[in-house]
Parts: structure tokens; sequence; C-alpha cells
């Protein structure tokens, strides 16, 4: 009588023949999740503007993130098990690229225990790294988090752009931008390496192709520049150059800044851009972060008349810092007034002490403002925040 194979040692021998790298998606889903003894799963990705849930591998119905337990899973990052409308339970694990939220997937199963619900976690873990190995040239991976068309310089501009959230133990940052389809001139970066978090802001000059790709040449000479090693004030100096090189005529406003991830210390420069705000124990930290600030970058000759000014600060543990454009504070509310920087800081405050996960704070707040704003927003809208975290004791 033969012995049943271990379903993980099925799956290890699954992906270890070369001859099933090829294989689609939708085939793969299915033979791995046979190979780990469950009956059936479904990947779920989330739409642009993180609004509904969308099967990739299978024809149901789109599910709404605000209004569906698998919603639930995705805000929370948790799981959640449900009795199936096919029999058996579903379970529900949140789909994740490190700290990028991606999707959800929904495994089934007769019943579960908890082999059975690790198993279905690494089925999770694994389809996340297929997804997001493969997104850059998979349109199909695309389409799929598309509900309207994409405008060109937004085409142009999102290729450029980080993923939304990044993440160590140490710092999460997280980031969103409005209007998905139709953004001009407003652009966001962050990058981790061991020992620093990397994050900037920027909002260029209009609101047409000129503006997005004055972000985009913005965005890679500070990517230039840091992977070279190059400090805060040399890192706006390559912006400056670029700029004033190719595009004489356009200017952007930005915060630039590099987080020590041992110590906590924060730096950054501000040129022309609104102030940064500390959030500090569940509390606006009232001017924490007001400085004087730099012209914007561009067309240095011009503005420029001394060296950029690097500002410091000491960030405490659970610290979180906001960056935004002003078409954040200068949208409108439901009651026609405008969002404002207290109202603004007072929603991402609440949601803190509430202990929302910073990257669905951002997705609630955007759209708020969106739904208060019938989805016409009178400036692009970014937001970017990052928590620092204690650093883990070394044993």
């Amino acid at each position: 009588m033969a012995v049943p194979e271990i379903p993980e040692v099925a799956l290890a021998k699954f992906l270890a023949d070369v001859g099933n790298s090829t294989l689609d998606l939708t085939t793969t889903m299915a033979r791995c999740t046979k190979a780990m003894g469950l009956e059936h799963s479904v990947v779920y990705l989330a739409d642009l503007q993180q609004r509904q849930l969308t099967p990739l591998n299978d024809p149901v119905r789109t599910l709404s993130i605000d209004d569906s337990l698998a919603g639930w899973t995705y805000r929370t990052q948790d799981l959640r098990i449900e009795e199936s409308d096919f029999g058996g339970m579903t379970a529900w694990l949140p789909l994740v690229d490190g700290a990028e939220r991606l999707g959800v997937l929904a495994v089934r199963a007769p019943a579960f225990d908890a082999l059975s619900l690790r198993r279905g976690k690494t089925l999770a873990s694994l389809f996340a790294m297929m997804i997001t190995s493969k997104r850059a040239y998979k349109d199909t991976y695309v389409r799929h988090t598309l509900t309207e068309p994409m405008q060109l310089a937004a085409e142009m501009l999102r290729a450029f752009l980080p993923p939304r959230t990044i993440g160590s133990t140490r710092a999460v940052s997280t980031a969103v931008l409005e209007p998905a389809y139709e953004i001009g001139g407003d652009a966001f970066d962050h990058a981790l390496t061991d020992s620093t978090l990397h994050t900037a802001i920027l909002d260029a000059m209009g609101h047409d192709l000129a503006s997005g790709l004055t972000s985009v040449v913005s965005l890679a000479a500070c990517r230039n520049a840091r992977r070279t090693g190059a400090d805060l004030p040399e890192l706006v100096e390559c912006v400056d150059a670029a700029l004033s090189k190719w595009l004489p005529d356009q200017f952007c406003t930005a915060v630039v800044s590099q987080l020590n991830l041992s110590t906590g210390k924060l730096r950054w420069i501000n040129c022309g851009h609104p102030a940064p705000l500390l959030i500090r124990d569940h509390r606006l930290v009232t001017g924490a972060m007001d400085r004087e600030a730099d012209p914007p970058m561009g067309m240095p000759a011009v503005f420029a008349s001394r060296p950029r000014r690097v500002h410091e600060i000491s960030l405490e543990p659970g610290d979180r810092v906001l960056m935004f454009t002003d078409g954040v504070t200068e949208a409108r509310t439901e009651d026609g007034g405008e969002m404002g920087l207290e109202r603004f800081a007072d929603y991402v405050v609440r949601a803190a002490a509430s202990g929302e996960l910073a990257p669905e704070t951002l997705r609630r707040l955007i759209q708020a403002i969106l739904n208060a704003q019938e989805n016409r927003l009178r400036d692009d809208a970014t937001i970017l925040l990052f928590e620092w975290r204690q650093t883990p004791q070394t044993p």
C-alpha cells in the first residue's frame, strides 16, 4: 500500500521542477493548492484605489474592501474563517509583499485546523512572491487592479512610484496618491537600507504632462544620488542640477528626509513645501517640524542664495511623521469647508489611538476626501506617513 506523499514535500517537488516555471498562474496556483492538500484557492487583488478585491484566477464576483469579510482581512491583516457557499469552510488570508498589501487569498477546505491553516499561509506567501516577481511585465495583473483608463501623465508617473507600503522591524512607511488615474505633478518615494529609511514627497508646478515629467526627473535624480551615498544637501543639489539642465522652466516643492533606524534621528530638507507633522503619544506635537523652508527644487540660480539647510529632530519609539501636499489640506469636506491642517492631523491622531494600521489609516482618509468631493479633487492629494519603532534588542 502506497504511503501518501507529505504535502510540503509534494509542493517542494513541484517548485523544484524547472518545467513548471513557465506555467500560467492559474494552473500553478491550482497545482500548488492540490499539492498542499487543500480544495481550492482564489487570489483577490486590491484595485489601485483600494476599494474592491478582484479575483485573479477564478470567475467569481468582485468583493468590496469596506463591506465584506475578505475586505476585513485586507483592512486588518488578520485571518478570518467562514462557512463556504460551496460547502466546507473558507479561510481568508492576507496577501502581502513584505509590508505591501496586495489583496487576500481565499482557501477552501472541509475544515481547518492548525496544520491546514499553516499550509494556507504558506500558499499566501508563495503566491504573493509569484505575483510580485511578475507584475512588472505581466499586464494581466495590472489590469485586475484598474477600474478605469489611466491617463498618460499618470501612467508615466506611476511607473516610477515605489510600492505604497514598505517596512521592516524598525520602521514602516506608507503613502497614497489621488486622483489615481489623472495625477499631474505629485509624487512620493521611500526606500530602506540596513540603517536608514529614505523618504520624499514632491509637488511639481502645474497639472499636465510637463508636471509629471518634472516629478519623474526629480525622483530619478533623488534615487541616483541616494544610491551613490549622497547626503541630503548633495541629493537636493542633484535634483536642482537635473531640472536646471533638462527642464529649465520647471520646478517642484519637496521634503526629503533620512531616518536613522537605530537612533531615531530624523534629518530633512524642506524645499518650499508644507512642513511635516509629528504625532507622538496619540497627539499632534504642534510646530515640532516647522522650519523656514528653502526655495523649491530646480532653477537654483534664480531661487537659491544660500546652501540648503538640513534640519534635525530626535524621534521617540512609536512616533509618526506625516508628509503631505497642499491638495490634502485644501480638499473640501462634506460640510463644504476645507480639510485644513487641524482636521487632517486630528483624523490621523484618532486613527493611531484606535490601533489602526498606518496603511489603513491613509486608505480611509484619502477615500473620505474623495467621497466628500464626488471623486473630483481640485488638486492632486498625496500623503506619506512613516513610523519609527524601537530598535529590537539583541539577545
